[in-house]
């Protein structure tokens, strides 16, 4: 008898639990109001090899890599803070040797 109790009950609770979960493919978000205009600037060809546009270069500011905690550019490269991501590039050629890209 205690048997069937605990089987019952832990059926009821599995049952109860099923649509608990989020159904995939929908899009239950219906607050999020944030469109086209709202998300930042893609830059889809910053990854490593590439190269970063001479007007994104002007556009970002040098930042301290000790106080941002990033690691020591070689020589004859920076780290540049452009759109709130962070890029290792050569200064001369734009040369793209890492990138740490901000959550959106």
């Amino acid at each position: 008898m205690k048997k069937l109790v605990t089987l019952i009950a832990t059926a009821a609770l599995l049952a109860g639990t099923g649509s608990a979960f989020a159904q995939p493919g929908r899009n239950d978000r219906h607050d999020d109001h944030r469109g086209p205009a709202m998300q930042g600037p893609s830059h889809p060809n910053w990854r490593q090899g590439g190269r970063i546009d001479r007007n994104d270069w002007g556009r970002g500011r040098r930042v301290d890599y000790r106080s941002h905690h990033l690691r020591t550019p070689p020589r004859g490269y920076e780290w540049r803070q452009v759109d709130n991501n962070y890029v290792l590039a050569a200064v001369a050629t734009g040369l793209i040797a890492s990138v740490i890209l901000a959550n959106q």
